[in-house]
């Protein structure tokens, strides 16, 4: 443990906790300092999906996006990017509601947000964008529901591709609409919506947590929310003296740390899909295997280097970082004993380095205590990678809650 963690011990009623949307800040500042948050208050996200290059979007479609909130506040603010969008894209309506149940929204809950006062706004390619703040209040643990009228769109969209979770798409304008009718395309993806915040005091702040496919929640149960940072925040949330209640999921599917490939890679957007989100207090690093099964000649010398400058980076920035060893992954079929070796001495440096200002040895929690190099088969999805729900859940146990409380 690094010396700087300091460790600090129904429909009317669900309308009536929404009047909310999105975040911004920059990488080297707090949102608490954002002058819109007032004395006392900033912005702190409490959803997050790290956005990659998606296919070209159909023009003149509305799409209905299902997100779940972790801390709650008021002053809903979303935030839209065109990341790696090649053309602009335009939103001519934006709204943001609750979820009955599937495409269906609670009745009075949906409406209508802005962009610097305007209903429509046009993001140039490589952009992202806040809308204004939304009056009233969104509770932690909610459904929201997020629907677009996207315009203009061609080329290729910037998205979530694996959101385990199921969202809905139709033809024109129903952003409005609070009924399902419209909705008849279902999907499970997330298009250009990569975040969310509320405002909240500045005492309350949020973990985001960075990796690859077992943290974006592969194997795990589609609309169930139970991936490990799902589990995490619930934990947080019953946790009454936790200042750490957000928490952003920046889990890419095939995410590596040094290299691009499925995202760019985790030194590459770091700043935008760490940094740059409101109210972080601290950042949950859990990545590697997929740079380790790769077979590219991966060192253990190259991958702590990798980490190494994740955790300087954090800490210029004020945030306090928590590393996680890496889960074993015998009998998926890139395994081999030079990968292995590999694995096992980086798991040893994130042990023992000191880099991070604490560990959680998911390694150990999840092995098998028969055969140390494989998964422990009741927590095994049955691809011997990505935990089932049991191994999500144990994953998010482990974790010791007042590794995440602290100051630098």
């Amino acid at each position: 443990m690094r010396a700087g963690l300091a460790r600090r011990g129904a429909a009317a009623a669900a309308v009536a906790l929404l009047c909310v949307p999105v975040v911004g800040s920059t990488a080297q500042a707090r949102t608490r300092h954002d002058p819109a948050a007032g004395a006392g208050r900033h912005f702190a996200v409490t959803w997050a999906a790290s956005a990659d290059r998606q296919g070209a979007g159909p023009a003149e479609r509305s799409y209905r996006l299902v997100v779940r909130t972790s801390v709650g506040g008021d002053a809903l603010r979303i935030r839209l990017t065109n990341a790696f969008g090649e053309h602009p894209v335009t939103f001519s309506s934006a709204y943001a509601g609750l979820q009955r149940q599937g495409a269906e929204l609670v009745a009075g809950s949906n409406r209508r947000l802005t962009f610097g006062g305007q209903r429509s706004v046009t993001v140039a390619a490589g952009d992202t964008i806040l809308s204004d703040p939304l009056p009233g209040r969104l509770a932690a643990q909610s459904n929201l529901v997020v629907s677009l009228y996207v315009t203009g769109a061609q080329g290729p969209t910037s998205g979530h591709g694996m959101a385990m979770q199921t969202s809905y798409a139709t033809s024109g304008d129903h952003a409005a609409e609070e009924a399902a009718t419209n909705w008849t395309d279902s999907m499970t993806s997330w298009y250009w919506l990569d975040a969310v915040s509320v405002r909240t005091s500045t005492a309350t702040g949020s973990v985001v947590a960075l990796g690859d496919s077992i943290t974006d929640g592969w194997a795990s149960s589609t609309d169930a929310n139970r991936r490990w940072p799902d589990y995490l925040s619930r934990r947080l949330q019953a946790a009454p003296d936790s200042p750490v209640r957000g928490v952003a999921n920046a889990g890419i599917s095939g995410n590596k740390v040094l290299a691009d490939g499925a995202g760019e890679a985790a030194l590459r957007r770091f700043d935008r899909d760490v940094l740059a989100q409101p109210g972080v207090d601290t950042i949950f690093v859990y990545e590697g295997i997929n740079d380790i099964k790769a077979h590219t000649g991966v060192t253990v010398d190259d991958l702590t280097t990798g980490y190494r400058e994740l955790a300087d980076r954090a800490h210029a920035a004020g945030k306090c970082v928590v590393g996680a060893t890496v889960m074993a992954y015998k009998g998926w079929p890139e395994y081999d004993a030079a990968g292995e070796a590999v694995r096992q001495g980086v798991n040893e440096w994130i042990r023992h380095s000191g880099v991070f200002d604490a560990v959680v040895d998911f390694d150990r929690i999840t092995r098998s205590p028969y055969d140390r190099q494989a998964l422990l088969p009741f927590l095994d999805s049955g691809d011997h990678v990505h935990p089932n729900d049991k191994g999500m859940q144990a994953m998010a146990d482990a974790v010791d809650l007042a590794a995440l409380r602290c100051d630098r």
